[in-house]
């Protein structure tokens, strides 16, 4: 064990908060891969084929199903046991048809939400950043990494809805008043509510957004932190059967 401090292994207690994982289990766990979604928004896949999902009881079993292609990320087989898996992303269990949306918790840690084998074909993606090429068509930058380019018209901070593996745009939720929106980030992480105001500062201070929940209770929180999951009800299974 004495090369396991290496760039693909971490001790568990310095693990990002948001990985679900016990720190006294054991020593150390394994880093993902930079990719798709940094470090610190991620899980490798071993992770969550070993401790979230608990499917087996050590990595080397949990390798050996990776490795075998048993396991899909928004519809790709993936084999890199370290891939990074993150806010979003669809986990595909073909032999069983289990299928599971990676969502943030109330404590801002990474779970896996059961989905229907039917929600598994699509995933929701926040649009960071928006370049128009010359050709007139425009290329968005997702929030999990990946690009593409499209006719359609969408602004920063819009979300599209992503048919996987293929990449074609189903839908658009604008970020607007009424939107649905799912806290990901901040002392409201994981909370559920309608946008009742977009607030845009002027001064160096980050634009915010107020959200109400459906008990009629207001809070603030960073407009990057509000990321919309449907116009007037949410487009995804979320936690309780929301």
């Amino acid at each position: 064990m004495a090369n396991m401090g290496s760039r693909k292994h971490l001790k568990r207690f310095k693990a990002p908060k948001n990985w679900n994982i016990h720190p006294k289990e054991k020593k150390w766990t394994v880093k993902p891969s930079p990719g798709s979604h940094s470090v610190e928004s991620s899980l490798s896949l071993l992770i969550v084929v070993r401790d979230i999902l608990k499917i087996v009881d050590n990595a080397r079993e949990a390798k050996r199903i990776i490795n075998t292609g048993n396991i899909l990320v928004d519809g790709r087989i993936i084999k890199d046991y370290k891939f990074p898996v993150g806010f979003m992303d669809v986990i595909q269990i073909p032999k069983t048809e289990d299928v599971y949306r990676v969502l943030p918790d109330l404590k801002g840690r990474l779970t896996l939400q059961p989905i229907t084998v039917e929600n598994a074909n699509f995933k929701l993606c926040k649009v960071s950043n928006k370049t128009i090429l010359k050709s007139g068509l425009n290329q968005f930058n997702l929030h999990d990494g990946r690009n593409i380019i499209s006719g359609e018209d969408v602004n920063v901070g819009d979300v599209v809805k992503l048919q996987i593996p293929n990449q074609e745009i189903l839908e658009v939720y604008n970020f607007q008043e009424g939107a649905v929106v799912l806290v990901t980030d901040g002392k409201h992480t994981g909370e559920i509510g309608y946008i009742k105001e977009i607030i845009i500062n002027e001064s160096s201070n980050k634009n915010a957004t107020l959200v109400e929940n459906d008990k009629k209770k207001e809070f603030l929180t960073l407009k990057d932190y509000a990321f919309v999951i449907g116009k007037d009800s949410p487009e995804i299974l979320l936690p309780g059967g929301n």
